[in-house]
């Protein structure tokens, strides 16, 4: 398919300008050509024009560049096309390709604030655990987490990774996964291509849970956390629940500009087994859930507050049931009356976690069929 480059050139501005002048004094005004035109069709469904990155992708490295040339001799407005513009436009369009690898930010930001660790069991049957900030005091704080579950037989985990801030600490990563894998197992790699050799994780203990494991990510999930859910689900058959990832799975540096920002930068990328790839598209989950942000922070909140038991089962209320049918009552509207009557309002609808919800249905279900995920 033959490709154009359509461009607003001053002619057809001009001529634009003259048809719109109003009609001499004294002359006939002229009808229009439109309203001489028979009534049409309908006109057909528009069709959605490719990405326009799909559109620059397809051009060769010839029509990029004559593109450009015809933009220089074309376009309307030539100071569109100053070299500070183009400068701004290469670097807005770089920045863009690149994704998580690169970005441009404050030179100094606040310090993140500490994510508390937390673990309890769901249903007797569910190990559960936040995370939290990783750090060394949390990574015993886990090991103690995951020592009670193996006291209670608990064989399902649901490791949440959504309150866990984006961390460059690959070695802390490492350990981390090291509890949940099987011994002598290839984790992951930090390859950086100005220096020759690869720094390699290998798991080098026995493992401390080996049950069936699901991890919680979302959009935020970056760095090391995201490497944490990414190997489990390689080398451990894992499955993730939640949103896509954010694939900043590598090493970067800070940059100082001149005027105060600094330019982030990946220097180094995280390479799993198999070529398993997280840099810089993230790591798509096996059972996606959308959920908004607003509703996502409420429930971390409630959760580090009270549990998460709360957010994910349903508290029992009276239901109509035989006995009940029998005997002329209904419970449900004997509850709502004396609710009524105690002068209690109609209360609104109770939060879920919606994501947590997916996981404990998923970690049944693989219990229920018996064996790891697959």
């Amino acid at each position: 398919m033959k490709t154009v480059l359509r461009v607003a050139a001053p002619v057809l501005l001009a001529a634009s300008l003259a048809s719109a002048e109003p009609d001499a004094p004294g002359s006939t005004p002229q009808p229009s050509p439109v309203a001489q035109a028979s009534p049409s069709p309908a006109p057909a469904k528009a069709v959605k024009p490719p990405a326009l990155r799909n559109v620059i992708d397809s051009l060769s490295d010839g029509d990029a560049k004559q593109a450009l040339d015809l933009l220089h001799s074309n376009y309307v407005r030539s100071t569109g096309l100053d070299e500070s513009s183009l400068n701004r436009a290469t670097l807005q369009g770089l920045l863009e390709r690149l994704g998580g690898g690169a970005s441009i930010r404050p030179a100094t930001t606040a310090p993140e604030a500490d994510s508390p660790f937390r673990s309890e069991i769901l249903d007797e049957q569910i190990g559960y655990v936040r995370f939290g900030s990783l750090t060394k005091g949390h990574l015993a704080e886990f090991d103690a987490a995951l020592g009670n579950f193996k006291t209670k037989k608990i064989e399902s985990l649901i490791l949440d990774l959504r309150a866990t801030p984006s961390n460059s600490d690959f070695e802390l990563a490492a350990e981390v996964v090291k509890r949940l894998t099987p011994k002598g197992k290839m984790l992951f790699a930090v390859h950086r291509p100005s220096v020759k050799q690869e720094r390699m994780y290998t798991s080098d203990r026995d493992p401390v849970f080996q049950g069936v494991t699901v991890t919680l990510i979302h959009r935020e999930t970056a760095g090391a956390p995201e490497v944490i859910a990414a190997v489990l689900r390689a080398v451990d058959h894992s499955l993730a629940v939640g949103q896509r990832t954010s694939g900043q799975a590598a090493e970067f540096v800070e940059l100082p500009l001149r005027g105060g920002k600094v330019l982030r930068v990946a220097i180094a990328e995280v390479k799993l087994p198999q070529d398993f790839a997280v840099f810089p598209d993230g790591l798509k989950p096996d059972l996606p859930v959308e959920v908004s942000g607003r509703d996502e922070e409420e429930v971390l909140k409630i959760g580090l507050e009270k549990g998460v038991g709360g957010l994910v089962y349903e508290t029992e209320r009276a239901r109509m049931n035989e006995a009940a049918l029998v005997a002329g009552t209904n419970p449900e509207i004997d509850a709502e009356e004396a609710a009524q009557q105690g002068g209690d309002t109609q209360e609104e609808a109770p939060l879920f976690d919606t994501v947590l919800q997916r996981a404990v249905d998923l970690v049944t279900t693989i219990r229920l069929i018996g064996g790891k995920a697959p």
